[in-house]
Protein backbone atom coordinates (compact mmCIF):
# COMPACT_ATOMS: atom_id res chain seq x y z
CA UNK A 1 0.00 0.00 0.00
CA UNK A 2 2.57 2.33 1.06
CA UNK A 3 6.02 2.75 -1.01
CA UNK A 4 9.44 2.17 0.64
CA UNK A 5 10.40 5.53 -0.01
CA UNK A 6 11.16 8.18 2.39
CA UNK A 7 8.93 9.47 4.04
CA UNK A 8 6.53 7.01 2.99
CA UNK A 9 8.87 4.24 4.62
CA UNK A 10 8.38 6.23 7.75
CA UNK A 11 5.04 6.97 7.37
CA UNK A 12 4.28 2.71 7.02
CA UNK A 13 6.33 2.12 10.07
CA UNK A 14 4.41 4.93 11.83
CA UNK A 15 0.64 3.31 10.69
CA UNK A 16 1.93 -0.12 11.74
CA UNK A 17 3.17 1.40 15.38
CA UNK A 18 -0.18 3.10 15.50
CA UNK A 19 -2.66 0.33 14.69
CA UNK A 20 -0.89 -1.86 17.14
CA UNK A 21 -1.26 0.54 19.88
CA UNK A 22 -4.39 2.11 18.86
CA UNK A 23 -6.44 -0.34 17.00
CA UNK A 24 -9.75 1.30 17.67
CA UNK A 25 -10.12 3.52 14.25
CA UNK A 26 -13.29 5.00 15.82
CA UNK A 27 -11.02 6.58 18.30
CA UNK A 28 -10.71 10.47 17.17
CA UNK A 29 -7.61 11.47 17.52
CA UNK A 30 -5.97 15.14 18.07
CA UNK A 31 -2.69 15.46 15.98
CA UNK A 32 -0.46 17.71 17.16
CA UNK A 33 0.77 20.67 14.37
CA UNK A 34 -1.12 21.61 11.40
CA UNK A 35 -2.18 19.32 8.68
CA UNK A 36 0.02 17.48 6.99
CA UNK A 37 0.62 14.44 4.65
CA UNK A 38 0.56 11.71 7.45
CA UNK A 39 -2.50 12.99 8.50
CA UNK A 40 -3.53 11.64 5.42
CA UNK A 41 -2.20 8.00 6.06
CA UNK A 42 -4.39 7.94 9.18
CA UNK A 43 -7.22 8.96 7.60
CA UNK A 44 -6.91 6.26 4.95
CA UNK A 45 -7.01 3.98 7.89
CA UNK A 46 -10.24 5.04 8.99
CA UNK A 47 -8.84 7.42 12.01
CA UNK A 48 -10.87 10.84 12.53
CA UNK A 49 -8.14 12.92 12.74
CA UNK A 50 -8.43 16.87 14.33
CA UNK A 51 -5.33 19.01 13.89
CA UNK A 52 -4.04 21.79 16.22
CA UNK A 53 -4.12 25.29 14.59
CA UNK A 54 -0.40 25.97 14.60
CA UNK A 55 -0.86 28.02 17.50
CA UNK A 56 2.20 28.33 19.65
CA UNK A 57 1.57 24.69 21.74
CA UNK A 58 4.89 26.91 24.17
CA UNK A 59 2.91 29.28 25.14
CA UNK A 60 -0.95 28.14 24.64
CA UNK A 61 -1.75 24.72 25.45
CA UNK A 62 -5.28 25.24 24.96
CA UNK A 63 -5.77 22.64 21.88
CA UNK A 64 -4.84 19.94 24.16
CA UNK A 65 -6.54 21.08 27.44
CA UNK A 66 -9.95 21.01 25.59
CA UNK A 67 -10.04 18.35 23.22
CA UNK A 68 -12.53 15.46 23.68
CA UNK A 69 -10.12 13.42 21.06
CA UNK A 70 -9.22 10.27 22.80
CA UNK A 71 -6.08 9.94 21.79
CA UNK A 72 -3.52 12.95 20.85
CA UNK A 73 -0.37 12.13 18.64
CA UNK A 74 2.39 13.84 18.23
CA UNK A 75 5.27 12.61 15.60
CA UNK A 76 8.27 14.52 15.33
CA UNK A 77 6.60 18.07 16.89
CA UNK A 78 8.33 17.92 20.49
CA UNK A 79 11.77 18.77 19.12
CA UNK A 80 11.00 22.14 17.74
CA UNK A 81 9.20 22.91 21.48
CA UNK A 82 11.33 24.91 23.63
CA UNK A 83 9.05 23.37 26.19
CA UNK A 84 7.28 20.05 25.60
CA UNK A 85 6.46 19.38 29.33
CA UNK A 86 4.03 22.33 29.59
CA UNK A 87 1.98 20.17 26.60
CA UNK A 88 2.90 16.91 27.86
CA UNK A 89 1.50 17.96 30.98
CA UNK A 90 -1.67 19.88 29.92
CA UNK A 91 -2.99 16.94 27.83
CA UNK A 92 -6.74 15.97 28.79
CA UNK A 93 -6.58 12.29 26.79
CA UNK A 94 -5.89 9.25 28.28
CA UNK A 95 -3.41 8.53 25.80
CA UNK A 96 -0.44 9.46 23.40
CA UNK A 97 1.88 8.02 20.27
CA UNK A 98 4.38 10.15 19.70
CA UNK A 99 7.77 10.60 17.84
CA UNK A 100 10.96 12.35 17.36
CA UNK A 101 13.95 12.45 15.80
CA UNK A 102 16.93 10.93 17.85
CA UNK A 103 20.38 13.03 19.22
CA UNK A 104 22.97 11.17 16.81
CA UNK A 105 26.40 11.73 17.67
CA UNK A 106 27.52 12.03 13.88
CA UNK A 107 24.49 15.07 12.98
CA UNK A 108 24.35 18.17 14.12
CA UNK A 109 20.83 19.16 15.22
CA UNK A 110 18.62 20.25 12.60
CA UNK A 111 18.16 24.24 11.56
CA UNK A 112 16.62 25.03 8.18
CA UNK A 113 18.63 27.13 6.21
CA UNK A 114 15.29 28.91 4.95
CA UNK A 115 12.96 28.43 7.51
CA UNK A 116 13.83 30.80 10.94
CA UNK A 117 11.44 28.71 12.76
CA UNK A 118 12.01 25.02 11.51
CA UNK A 119 14.67 24.01 13.38
CA UNK A 120 15.26 21.40 16.75
CA UNK A 121 15.25 22.71 20.30
CA UNK A 122 15.82 19.33 21.78
CA UNK A 123 17.33 16.13 19.94
CA UNK A 124 16.36 13.64 22.45
CA UNK A 125 18.35 10.38 23.40
CA UNK A 126 15.58 7.39 24.06
CA UNK A 127 16.06 7.98 27.77
CA UNK A 128 15.27 11.63 27.99
CA UNK A 129 12.74 11.42 25.96
CA UNK A 130 11.05 8.91 28.84
CA UNK A 131 11.71 10.81 31.75
CA UNK A 132 10.12 13.84 30.02
CA UNK A 133 7.11 11.70 29.85
CA UNK A 134 7.26 10.20 33.41
CA UNK A 135 8.16 13.78 34.90
CA UNK A 136 4.68 14.66 32.56
CA UNK A 137 2.46 12.22 34.47
CA UNK A 138 2.66 9.28 31.48
CA UNK A 139 3.58 5.71 31.90
CA UNK A 140 5.17 4.06 28.64
CA UNK A 141 3.20 0.88 27.35
CA UNK A 142 5.56 0.27 24.57
CA UNK A 143 8.46 2.21 22.50
CA UNK A 144 10.52 1.31 19.82
CA UNK A 145 13.65 2.78 18.16
CA UNK A 146 13.97 2.67 13.96
CA UNK A 147 15.98 3.61 10.55
CA UNK A 148 15.32 5.48 8.07
CA UNK A 149 18.01 5.04 5.24
CA UNK A 150 18.36 7.68 2.42
CA UNK A 151 20.21 6.57 -0.48
CA UNK A 152 23.10 8.86 -0.71
CA UNK A 153 26.90 8.14 -0.64
CA UNK A 154 28.90 9.13 2.10
CA UNK A 155 30.21 8.21 5.93
CA UNK A 156 26.30 9.75 6.94
CA UNK A 157 23.99 7.93 5.10
CA UNK A 158 26.11 4.64 5.46
CA UNK A 159 25.29 5.41 9.41
CA UNK A 160 22.13 6.01 8.89
CA UNK A 161 21.54 2.38 7.70
CA UNK A 162 21.68 0.76 10.83
CA UNK A 163 21.86 3.88 13.63
CA UNK A 164 18.30 4.40 14.74
CA UNK A 165 17.44 7.51 13.94
CA UNK A 166 13.56 7.78 14.81
CA UNK A 167 12.29 6.94 18.89
CA UNK A 168 8.39 6.04 19.12
CA UNK A 169 6.22 5.72 22.36
CA UNK A 170 2.79 5.12 23.20
CA UNK A 171 1.68 6.15 26.76
CA UNK A 172 -1.02 6.05 29.26
CA UNK A 173 -1.65 8.78 31.54
CA UNK A 174 -0.71 7.69 34.66
CA UNK A 175 -3.30 9.59 37.06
Amino acid sequence: MYEHTFPNKRYKHTIAFLKEVVPDTAATILDLGVKNPFVDFMEREGYTVVNTSGEDLDLDTTAVQNTTAEVVTAFEIFEHLLAPFNVLRDIKANKIVASVPLKLWFAPAYRSKTDPWDRHYHEFEAWQFDWLFEKAGWTIKKREQFTNPVKKIGIRPLLRQFTPRYYMVYAERTV
